[in-house]
């Protein structure tokens, strides 16, 4: 049986990353992928920060919150994580502004020489690493 219509969730409102330097998280996510710092949550009494990043209106859509806590140690990386994934106009453009900037290039910018069964969809797209070596997948549509 499926949740019913009147109680399920209606809209994915943000993904969560904790990240180790929130100034170097928020210039990457700003500066590298023109997301816009859309408000911020300091919690004193816990000692954490969350500032939420994104390229809309957070009623609306999905956004990316990025939590520093202020005594972390560090953060492994699960082996569960895929990516957080970005729809670009021209993905080969994208990397090449970031490439003249340092940022990781995990996977260059290309055709998949794979596609669904479904659609036979063939998508053209990189995967780039933030600051924190999370995944970002940029997809050219």
């Amino acid at each position: 049986m499926s949740i019913p219509n009147h109680i399920a969730p209606h809209r994915m409102m943000f993904a969560m990353l904790r990240v180790s330097d929130i100034d170097a998280s928020i210039a990457f996510y700003r500066d590298m992928l023109g997301m816009t710092e859309l408000y911020r949550e300091t919690f004193e009494d816990v000692k954490f920060t969350a500032v939420y990043m994104g390229y809309g209106d957070p009623k609306n859509d999905t956004i990316l919150e990025l939590t520093y806590n202020w005594e972390n140690d560090g953060y492994e990386h699960g082996t569960a994580f895929g990516n957080i994934t970005l729809a670009v106009k021209d993905v080969y453009a994208v990397e090449a502004f970031l490439k003249e900037r340092d940022v990781t290039i995990l996977r260059p910018a290309g055709e998949l020489s794979i596609k669904p069964a479904e659609t036979g969809k063939i998508y053209t797209l990189a995967h780039i690493a933030d600051p924190d070596g999370y995944r970002i997948e940029l997809i050219q549509v």
